[in-house]
């Protein structure tokens, strides 16, 4: 409309009431001139009112406004340059939008757009074909409702999302599929879905690859060990020249089959994705062996090792491999913290649920290192590792347990002042008992 409009409308007024007045003054009625022109400029005025009314209710999308005369038809104007304004942006709008669709169905990844509780919005092609959705139907559905693995409704309902999830496709058992979750907007969710069936089946090889070697490396291990065993059983028999040379093929041997047991043992937990044996373990009861077992490794080195466990919290799971992967971090402190160092190990829960610290004393990490320690293989001094006679599997192994018992692990660590791994368990993995807590 035009910046004018009010000097528009008071010129108006002023004809009129100028005309009502000259029409008054011929006749001799002022008042019922006054009157009759205000009441037909207002009659006019409605006129144009409902003009406008009804074109707002009826109009089609491209229809043009009513013209006007006036300062009705600047308004009818001002409404019709909105309108093509409008138009035109719409337009541009409706181009990007239709480009990113172009793109997005033209990806062999699903792209998902979900609402803030998890209903479908909108999806690509490819989301068909992975989740198998359908169009229309499936719009303004539960994500949950629609890929029912149990697993997903898991991952769904957390608040991480920096990891992403593998199971498999609802449509078919034998695609993988890996799914990433990511927030936006007003706490709205995108998931973006792969498919990794070849990168699962290449590691589905490596570990059998793995497994089996392993198996078939143990038994002309157990074998060689055996006979060197022997010898060193008959040592007084044996020219002493050899004597040395047997004492150290017998450790590299032990050693070999430490390795080993490791692998076969990672090969377990990468088969299933939960223990078979899932019940309540009493965690404190449990980490005081692991104390008694880590004092007798510490030996005469004078390490100090403290137990703070609640007795009440019980955790649900495997036994045998929570056994393993607390002794690696409890073992993994006394062999890395100098004489008369100190070695805390706590147990407790909170809303967050339970939560298992090995804080030590010892020689630290550089940070560098702490995002690949739990690798298989990976060591931060070859050297030390080689000293202290690990595989290089320890925390890999912990990874590994606690994956499939619903945690994570944490480290921090600073060089020189020692490290803290804590592991942290989700609430549903965690039932109480009634006792007392000790402290030792």
């Amino acid at each position: 409309m035009n910046q004018n409009w009010h000097g528009t409308l008071i010129r108006h007024m002023l004809l009129l009431v100028t005309g009502c007045l000259l029409v008054g003054l011929i006749s001799g009625y002022y008042g019922w001139s006054l009157a009759i022109g205000l009441g037909l400029y207002l009659g006019w005025t409605l006129k144009q009112l409902l003009r406008l009314h009804d074109w707002l209710r009826q109009h089609k999308p491209d229809e043009a406004p009513p013209d006007g005369y006036g300062l009705w038809g600047e308004v009818f104007d001002s409404i019709y340059h909105l309108q093509r304004r409008d138009q035109r942006v719409r337009g541009r709008l409706q181009a990007v939008i239709d480009r990113v669709q172009e793109s997005t169905a033209a990806l062999k990844d699903a792209v998902i757009m979900l609402d803030s509780d998890g209903n479908l919005e909108w999806w690509n092609r490819a989301a068909e074909t992975l989740l198998g959705l359908k169009t229309p139907q499936d719009s303004g559905q539960p994500v949950t409702n629609l890929v029912r693995h149990p697993r997903f409704k898991e991952y769904f309902e957390q608040d991480n999302y920096e990891e992403a999830l593998e199971i498999p496709s609802p449509t078919n058992d034998r695609v993988r599929i890996q799914l990433y979750l990511t927030r936006y907007g007003n706490n709205e969710h995108l998931m973006l879905v792969r498919d990794v069936t070849r990168i699962h089946q290449l590691e589905q090889m490596r570990k059998d690859f793995v497994a089996n070697v392993s198996h078939e490396l143990r038994t002309p291990l157990t074998v060689i060990c055996g006979y060197l065993e022997t010898l060193l059983d008959n040592v007084e028999e044996v020219n002493p020249r050899w004597s040395r040379a047997l004492q150290q093929m017998q450790q590299q041997g032990s050693r070999m089959q430490t390795l080993l047991n490791d692998l076969l043992l990672l090969a377990k937990l990468e088969a299933t994705d939960y223990p078979s044996d899932n019940h309540p373990v009493a965690v404190q009861s449990l980490l005081q062996t692991i104390k008694n077992d880590a004092q007798a490794l510490s030996g005469e080195r004078g390490q100090h090792i403290t137990l703070e466990a609640d007795p009440t919290v019980l955790l649900k799971g495997s036994e045998g491999e929570l056994r393993s992967a607390f002794s690696n971090l409890v073992f993994n402190a006394v062999k890395y913290t100098q004489d008369k160092g100190t070695i805390r190990i706590r147990w407790w829960a909170d809303q967050q649920g339970a939560h298992l610290s090995v804080q030590d004393s010892g020689i630290g990490i550089d940070s560098k290192h702490l995002p690949r320690l739990t690798e298989r293989f990976y060591r931060v001094d070859s050297s030390r590792n080689s000293n202290t006679g690990g595989t290089g599997l320890g925390l890999a192994i912990v990874k590994h347990v606690l994956l499939r018992h619903r945690a994570r692990l944490e480290i921090s660590s600073v060089l020189g002042h020692g490290s803290t791994f804590t592991c942290h368990f989700a609430p549903p993995q965690v039932s109480r008992s009634e006792a007392i807590a000790v402290k030792d």
